[in-house]
């Protein structure tokens, strides 16, 4: 999920070209005060005449306490946009209340249900409610760590190590499995140190974080090569796959590979390492019906 200042026309153009899953146009942090209602102009129109394919389209709202945030919702939803993230997010009323103004903007265009939320958590009080936050609404797609933020709040700053983040990166993958959502991590800011950026992603992944969010095209290729399997494990994963469709030909409830029974977790990440690797490209979901 590429971060893209709503204030760069520019940037908003050509921003789908480099292949990002996901484009999430700032309306929050990346624009000033004196910028915020262009800049909201600006995303509506980008959303309403680019064509950006089936690139995700995602815009951050400045917070609906602030004299912007309803106005960014009304413009985005009329716009079509697929995601609202709500930056701060702190409490599950927080996302109700995003979600009736959602509601009735929708109602007003006749495309009710068309818009999904995604919050972002930033603080320690979010990291205490995020599975209340992540079951607050049925448009809920994904919760998300705003790292920056959430550091601060905890009186504390980031390290290359990450272990100041350490306990909100597995609350959130948690409170997303429980909720049955998707979890994405924070940026990586130093685009001079991609090793540890690359490091950073290898964790996350380990972790069970869906994506990871970025703010330049560079650390897109890093992003792709870590959470692509490899190809011996889409291998074993096509193996348990097709031993599944034999055993339910037969009518058998008894999965064999090798000579070795498979149970469930087995089944659930070689379903998991398939989908990635269809999303990456590396085989036709077809190969796999």
């Amino acid at each position: 999920m590429m971060f893209v200042p709503g204030n760069n026309p520019g940037m908003m153009a050509d921003a789908h070209i480099y292949g990002p899953d996901s484009i999430m146009l700032d309306l929050e942090d990346s624009v000033t005060m004196a910028e915020k209602d262009a800049a909201r102009l600006l995303v509506y129109h980008a959303l309403k005449s680019i064509d950006y394919g089936d690139t995700e389209m995602v815009v951050r709202i400045n917070p609906l306490s602030t004299p912007y945030g309803r106005k960014d919702v009304e413009a985005v939803v009329k716009a079509g946009v697929d995601v609202i993230r709500m930056p701060k997010t702190e409490t599950a009323g927080e996302v109700r209340e995003l979600e009736a103004e959602i509601l009735k903007v929708e109602q007003e265009i006749g495309a009710v249900g068309r818009t999904q939320i995604m919050a972002a958590i930033e603080s320690a009080l979010g990291i205490v409610n995020a599975y209340e936050i992540a079951k607050a609404s049925d448009r809920m797609m994904g919760i998300a760590l705003g790292a920056e933020d959430y550091s601060a709040n905890l009186k504390t700053q980031r390290t290359p190590g990450g272990a100041e983040l350490l306990l909100a990166r597995e609350t959130i993958v948690v409170a997303a499995r429980a909720a049955g959502i998707a979890c994405f991590d924070t940026v990586y800011s130093n685009l001079d140190d991609m090793e540890t950026f690359r490091k950073e992603v290898e964790l996350i992944k380990t972790l069970g974080f869906d994506g990871k969010s970025i703010i330049n095209p560079r650390q897109i290729e890093v992003v792709n090569e870590v959470f692509a399997p490899s190809q011996k494990d889409i291998e074993k994963a096509l193996r348990i796959i097709a031993a599944i469709k034999e055993a339910q030909q037969r009518g058998s409830g008894v999965i064999s590979v090798n000579g070795k029974m498979v149970d469930r977790p087995v089944v659930i990440r070689a379903e998991r390492t398939i989908a990635l690797a269809v999303a990456s490209g590396i085989i036709a979901k077809e190969d796999v019906l």
